[in-house]
């Protein structure tokens, strides 16, 4: 048997993933950008690097939890919603099922067939698949969606912590972006890898809104620094 693979089944870890560890890369990377233009000696650098891990990792948990939390209580509201539907008005919702499905390319009794056989089987399953757009694989989590967040983003902020702690000062400002440049380039293609979307696209726009938030960043330390008073 020819077994097919799929990426929407990945769609609500790999999003979270993602976001995290491209904000843990880039914020950190701007903050150090920004702070080792602004400043002649490492500390400030490190503590601005390592302060933004600690504060952007617990945001992004806390930020992803909460925001997946509130589409979970909508999806599961629907759902009793739909369920009140389905024990007072069940006649009305299966001639409402087989609408979507004549809608689809059915015919009028085939669609009226198929939905009587699943209002059977599961009629909740089918009207909250094939009404209102939930499913097993798409449903929200929003603990592994807050973990994956977190976790990658200190993943991705390690990065420039590490180029702060350890790159010559002279010059901090490059080390920062070259690092974070290859880190997004592998990150955009992983990604795109991931979700089977085109690699070269996934590269571009990841690497294209990195430059501009530590261009930025650059801009304000270079500003109000102290270099040179």
């Amino acid at each position: 048997m020819h077994e097919e693979g799929h990426y929407i089944n990945r769609s609500g870890w790999l999003r979270a993933a993602v976001l995290g560890a491209n904000d843990g890369i880039i914020s950190v990377s701007s903050i150090a950008v920004g702070v080792a233009a602004a400043s002649v000696t490492r500390e400030p650098i490190l503590l601005a690097a390592l302060a933004g891990t600690v504060a952007g990792a617990l945001s992004m948990a806390a930020g992803e939890y909460i925001s997946v939390s509130s589409q979970s209580d909508l999806e599961k509201a629907d759902l009793e919603r739909e369920a009140g539907e389905l024990r007072d008005h069940p006649e009305y919702e299966t001639e409402e099922l087989a609408g979507i499905y004549r809608e689809r390319g059915l015919d009028a009794p085939l669609a009226r067939q198929v939905a009587e056989a699943l209002m059977a089987h599961d009629p909740l399953q089918a009207h909250a698949r094939d009404e209102l757009g939930i499913s097993k694989l798409t449903q929200s989590q929003p603990l592994s969606a807050a973990f994956a967040s977190g976790v990658s983003f200190l993943a991705g902020a390690a990065l420039p912590v590490l180029v702060a702690l350890f790159a010559p000062l002279k010059g901090m400002v490059f080390f920062q972006y070259g690092a974070t440049l290859v880190a997004l380039v592998a990150l955009g293609a992983l990604a795109a890898r991931t979700g089977g979307a085109r690699i070269w696209m996934g590269i571009f726009r990841i690497c294209l809104w990195g430059t501009l938030a530590m261009a930025g960043t650059a801009a304000v330390g270079y500003l109000f620094g102290v270099e040179g008073l």
